[in-house]
């Protein structure tokens, strides 16, 4: 994340004192090994929190007790009710809380809601998303493969994204249905994830996430009445960020498309950054808030309790 010449990183804490004294003297910032003992000797103004699902709600709410704004990293917690918990907190100190949904940020999608927004592809019928790695050697011992650390697998991990993006194109969710599976990690939680979903408006989603699609892949469609939007890659090694816009012609045949490219180095940390700089200063919700926290967090809760019982769950 690049920081503003306004800003300043006044403090950092890893419970590795070594890695936080190296960190703070790279970044030339005090370094603690606790963070009650950060929150109780710096003074800051917004705090992120960037730890392993379990900690997130402890560190998050002593940060906005002691009167700091708070990015918690998504996903908002390992469940609803660390998620609710955080959100209350928020609200009862009057401290705004973003959960760290930056992908909404990738330029690709940042400007695919913009055409969505001014409609440029009708009115909206269905989304529907992928995305996924393959693993690596030893993930069955990394924190994301613990339910007690993460409190999910790969639902909680790289699901929670995309269920953000389908509720900031579609809106608030009605059904869920879904199954998680365990198809190749020896692992406690989930490794991929099959998810239908039915917005109030009545617009169906489909989306799949998955630790064993060995070849990494994003992609994001959304399909309206007039045309398409459908962005694929996040740089790095999910392939160079794209954007297709099609069309639709009223005699049929291919639509027109247009292509656009988003070659440079991943800008949407600091474009979150700026937003919730912004929301602060406005004393307004950013992009990507507490509230839309919970509300991924619901579906997720909604998903696993789906493919427990086999049956459709409704949000109300």
């Amino acid at each position: 994340m690049a920081l503003s010449p306004e800003d300043q990183l006044v403090a950092c804490c890893d419970t590795n004192a070594e890695l936080a004294e190296k960190f703070g003297l790279e970044f030339n910032c005090k370094s603690f090994s606790k963070s009650s003992e950060l929150l109780s000797t710096v003074d800051c103004d917004i705090v992120i929190v960037a730890v392993v699902n379990k900690y997130i709600e402890g560190i998050t709410e002593l940060s906005i007790k002691m009167g700091k704004h708070v990015l918690a990293e998504k996903p908002l917690g390992r469940n609803v009710e660390e998620a609710r918990n955080m959100y209350r907190t928020a609200i009862r100190h009057g401290k705004i809380l973003k959960t760290g949904f930056n992908h909404r940020f990738h330029p690709g999608l940042w400007q695919a809601k913009g055409l969505f927004d001014r409609g440029m592809i009708g009115n909206l019928m269905f989304i529907r998303g992928r995305y996924g790695h393959g693993g690596r050697p030893g993930m069955e011992k990394e924190w994301r493969a613990s339910k007690e650390l993460c409190g999910g697998g790969e639902l909680l991990d790289q699901g929670v994204h995309l269920i953000d993006l389908s509720r900031w194109f579609a809106g608030d969710i009605k059904s869920v249905f879904g199954k998680t599976r365990k198809k190749f990690w020896d692992i406690e939680v989930e490794d991929n994830a099959f998810i239908m979903l039915e917005t109030l408006q009545k617009v169906d989603i489909q989306l799949q996430v998955s630790w064993t699609n060995w070849k990494n892949i994003f992609s994001f469609e959304i399909f309206g009445t007039d045309g398409y939007l459908k962005v694929e890659g996040l740089g790095g090694s999910y392939g160079p960020e794209t954007l297709e816009y099609g069309k639709r012609r009223k005699e049929g045949g291919r639509p027109d498309i247009e292509y656009f490219e988003y070659p440079s180095e991943d800008v949407s940390w600091s474009k979150e950054w700026q937003e919730f700089k912004s929301a602060i200063a406005e004393n307004r919700e950013p992009i990507g808030s507490g509230l839309d926290g919970l509300r991924a967090n619901e579906i997720i809760e909604a998903v696993y309790q789906s493919s427990g019982t086999g049956q459709i769950v409704n949000l109300g």
